[in-house]
């Protein structure tokens, strides 16, 4: 008996000593992360190499000593041996994404001069690019095996100090699974969609923010982006207004036509009624194609904001064209930067040019300049990255390929704009806004979406969307703002004031139940767009003037943390959009009790 206690304590000691060494080592490997991203961030290839392969090194000790013989005895022991399992598959996956994830892509950093891939007028070398697609999905795969792996572990069986750093761990892996598909989706479409094989045409829509459309502003200047093996170039300007009506109109989704009327296939102007953005970008093709005769690749839309955001990576564009100083008369700014273009775009062209052709035609012309200023190689690679990646992640960079396969992946991410499908999480809500002055208002409207968990009934869950907006418009609007500007009633509403058609959408298969305006009860328009629900109502805001709606969604079969997007608008999305409220369920169950 002595001698089988003395056993299990130097059994005890040996498996303390492995658990010890697994546990320094992933610590040792966490603490290298920070490090690793600065290396990426600043561009020091050999820095990140170095810090990558030290972490390997500590990965793989860890993995090590989950492989003793008495360690794998152990994990198979009723009761505690699901603790060392978890340990185990810890290790294994840390070292996993290590050495299949980790050390493969920095490699592939190493290979690219991410400044010869920015957009320019001159030919650029895709086929790093291309070569390094394949490094790329293999580090995403590993990386979704090995997170999939530890989702499968029953927590319920482990102790406290095995389970947090495994939560920890699904935690950091789910955070970087999204973003390496995306990774690996952009290497493989990028040089294809850039012209590597042959040039591609893209329609270009400039959203315009001043007058509210779903996606984001009313799609008023039009261009062409050509890009051949990576070279850039804008041709082909003109407007919606210059497109006409199209007649017959084009054929959209009767399901979307029942919702947002007849118009989405009949203006340009109003393609993107609707949030569902391959619906508008389709339209738009069909559109542009019948009036020009030009066939186009797919569709890109930005907006002013997403503008700035490339400006602040080449730096201030100088107005020089003889067209654009005679259209503005000298009366708007000869110098555009991040801080100006979009009051100069959305608010102050309104003012001093009063002819709507020419104020669309100034639109395109900045547009061109901004597009030449990339096109001539001026971009800051990181600061353009992050433009682009903040403006998808607004919905200000929205992307349509008419190729069923490069659509088929572009589905899957938020750049898709898609109100269903793989891009669109289970509990996702919608807010969008359609201006329904016939004007340019938006620009003094500020807003503010929030959801409200309610408690939940007859075992659904319940959420409330809280609209809150205002109208910041000066008093005197009617008569100090140009006619354009308010539109001078022609539809109905009087000067300086505002209305606008609000658009909300809840998950898949649940109800749109009650509609609340500053606290009365309103009648809405209800509708289904695929399996979602949707509520459609109009507010009008006088001047100074701020309202609230409320759209109460219930029967939600979804139990995750509910999501929100919402139409961007001149506003920073942070300041739209706040943070999820609950009620205090037990609280309200006391009072009523």
């Amino acid at each position: 008996m002595a001698a089988i206690l003395v056993l299990c304590a130097i059994c005890g000691v040996w498996l303390a000593i492995k658990a010890s060494t697994v546990k320094g080592e992933l610590e040792a490997a966490s603490q290298l992360i920070p490090s690793l991203k600065t290396a990426i961030t600043e561009d020091k290839p050999q820095d990140a190499a170095q810090t990558a392969e030290r972490l390997q090194a500590h990965t793989s000790a860890a993995r090590r000593a989950t492989t003793d013989p008495l360690w794998t005895l152990a994990s198979a022991a009723p009761v505690i041996g699901a603790n060392f399992s978890a340990v185990t598959e810890v290790a294994r996956s840390a070292d996993d994404v290590a050495t299949l994830g980790i050390a493969p892509l920095v490699k592939v950093f190493d290979s690219l001069d991410w400044d010869r891939l920015t957009p320019s007028s001159a030919e650029t070398d895709l086929k790093p690019l291309q070569d390094a697609a394949p490094s790329v999905s293999a580090a995403a795969h590993a990386v979704r095996v090995s997170a999939a792996r530890l989702g499968e572990i029953d927590t319920k069986q482990l102790l406290p100090d095995v389970a947090r750093p495994l939560d920890e761990a699904r935690a950091q892996l789910a955070s970087v699974t999204g973003t390496l598909d995306a990774a690996s989706s952009f290497s493989e479409l990028a040089p294809r969609m850039m012209g590597a094989d042959e040039p591609r045409n893209y329609l270009l829509m400039i959203q315009n923010n001043a007058e509210a459309r779903a996606s984001g502003g009313i799609p008023g200047a039009l261009a062409v982006l050509t890009f051949d093996r990576g070279k850039l170039a804008l041709t082909g300007q003109s407007s919606a207004a210059a497109l006409g009506t199209m007649s017959p109109t084009i054929g959209v989704d009767p399901e979307q036509q029942h919702i947002y009327s007849g118009r989405l296939g009949k203006f340009m102007q109003d393609v993107n009624l609707t949030p569902d953005f391959p619906t508008a970008a389709t339209t738009a093709q069909a559109m542009w194609e019948r009036k020009t005769g030009q066939q186009v690749d797919g569709v890109i839309s930005v907006d002013p904001v997403l503008l700035s955001y490339f400006l602040k990576s080449v730096g201030p564009v100088q107005v020089t064209s003889p067209e654009l100083l005679a259209i503005t008369g000298g009366k708007l700014p000869t110098e555009l930067s991040e801080r100006n273009v979009v009051k100069t775009l959305l608010s102050d062209v309104y003012a001093e040019i009063p002819r709507p052709q020419l104020q669309d035609a100034y639109f395109a012309g900045v547009a061109q300049e901004v597009f030449t200023a990339l096109s001539a190689g001026k971009a800051d690679a990181k600061e353009l990255v992050e433009g682009i990646t903040r403006g998808t992640a607004e919905g200000r960079l929205l992307l349509w390929s008419a190729s069923k396969d490069e659509q088929t992946v572009i589905d899957r991410y938020q750049l898709g704009g898609s109100i269903s499908g793989p891009s669109v999480s289970p509990a996702q809500f919608g807010v969008y806004f359609n201006d329904g002055t016939g004007a340019k208002m938006d620009y003094y409207i500020k807003r503010t979406v929030q959801l409200v968990k309610e408690c939940a009934r007859d075992g659904y869950e319940q959420t409330t969307v809280r609209i809150t907006s205002t109208n910041t418009a000066p008093a005197d609007a009617a008569t100090s703002l140009p006619e354009y500007v308010t539109g001078g009633g022609i539809f109905g509403v009087p000067p300086g004031e505002v209305q606008t058609n609000i658009i909300s959408y809840g998950p898949s298969q649940a109800n749109i139940e009650t509609a609340v305006i500053d606290g009365k009860k309103s009648e809405f328009a209800s509708y289904r767009h695929g399996d979602r629900p949707v509520g459609t109502l109009m507010i009008r805001l006088a001047p100074g003037q701020t309202n609230t709606v409320e759209l109460t969604f219930g029967k939600i079969v979804q139990h995750t943390e509910p999501k929100l997007v919402v139409t961007p608008t001149v506003q920073p999305i942070k300041e739209v959009i706040l943070n999820n409220e609950s009620r205090d369920c037990v609280a309200a169950t006391k009072t009523a009790g």
